[in-house]
């Protein structure tokens, strides 16, 4: 099978693409910056063209060289200020707009893209429970509202051309590599495995972390399928507070200096924290890693690239 993925080169999508290499499918690649070294290791296993989603004429382009049968798209831009909402609109919506209009134009049905945990708003909107796929986005940040308008976009796509348009959720996505988006849950690991000290305000600040190679293996098994169930899908996540993820963080390097300003007080300023993925489970038999392996796994990726000894 030959995928396009667009906006390849992020935290997220070398992983993904290195699946499909491995699954033994052909990867092509429509990056703005096709020479980011996250790239490398895969150069000689893909197609790697140079591309900017915001410009249809580049999609097109890059489409109908690659002639794929799945197009993944994984350009977008999280972690920035609202301060200038342009360039978000522009790659964010306009980009996602020309993903799926290029994809109908060149009869290409499947497409993936990522929205984001972030359309639901803060938990303390939706109560003690686990948010469902049906529940209201109340997300008002230019990142959450950009999100929620994908899925409408795609709605509409899949309505009015019958197209297989479909999206996951992503929760807060870890990694020993990742330097953008949510970070408090990152940092609670990588600065301790380089030994070096981090402090949070709160230490009951909740959080939804879920390891890089589980949503690549996620969307991995969404963009392969030929049909799915559903137009959207929760990734779910391991619900903690950081007080509880320096715990597990300090299992392995006890002597780490990790510290909080107060014990209370991060509860009610929490993003979603809480969310319902078995409709991802049951369509796609997803069962993630245990998180406590993952954390060691992180410590490790980055004590290595450090040179310092591996733990666990």
């Amino acid at each position: 099978m030959r995928v396009a993925v667009l906006g390849g080169s992020g935290f997220i999508g070398t992983r993904v693409m290195r699946k499909l290499v491995e699954h033994g499918h052909e990867v092509h690649c429509m990056d703005i910056a096709p020479n980011a070294p996250a790239l490398d290791p895969l150069r000689d296993r893909i197609q790697i063209t140079h591309g900017d989603i915001t410009l249809m004429d580049d999609v097109i382009e890059a489409l109908v060289a690659s002639k794929p049968d799945r197009v993944l798209n994984l350009a977008y831009t999280l972690g920035q200020t609202e301060d200038d909402p342009h360039p978000q609109v522009r790659l964010n919506i306009l980009g996602m707009d020309n993903c799926f209009e290029a994809a109908r134009i060149l009869g290409i049905r499947r497409v993936v893209y990522a929205s984001s945990l972030a359309v639901y708003g803060p938990q303390r909107l939706h109560g003690e429970h686990l948010v469902t796929e049906e529940e209201a986005r109340l997300g008002t940040t230019l990142y959450a509202v950009s999100k929620i308008f994908n899925e409408h976009q795609a709605d509409w796509y899949n309505r009015a051309y019958d197209m297989a348009i479909t999206g996951v959720r992503p929760a807060n996505i870890t990694g020993p590599d990742k330097v953008r988006g949510s970070l408090n849950h990152v940092q609670c690991q990588v600065l301790p495995a380089r030994n070096e000290p981090i402090h949070f305000p709160y230490r009951d600040m909740m959080t939804l972390p879920l390891h890089v190679e589980d949503i690549a293996e996620v969307l991995l098994r969404v963009t392969l399928a030929e049909e799915t169930a559903h137009s959207i899908y929760n990734s779910g996540g391991n619900s903690m507070n950081l007080g509880e993820l320096a715990d597990l963080v300090r299992e392995f390097l006890p002597e780490a200096e990790i510290t909080f300003g107060e014990d209370e007080g991060g509860y009610e300023l929490s993003s979603l924290f809480l969310m319902d993925n078995s409709r991802l489970v049951e369509e796609f038999e997803v069962q993630y890693a245990p998180f406590r392996q993952r954390v060691m796994e992180t410590l490790n990726d980055v004590r290595r690239l450090e040179g310092l000894p591996p733990v666990g």
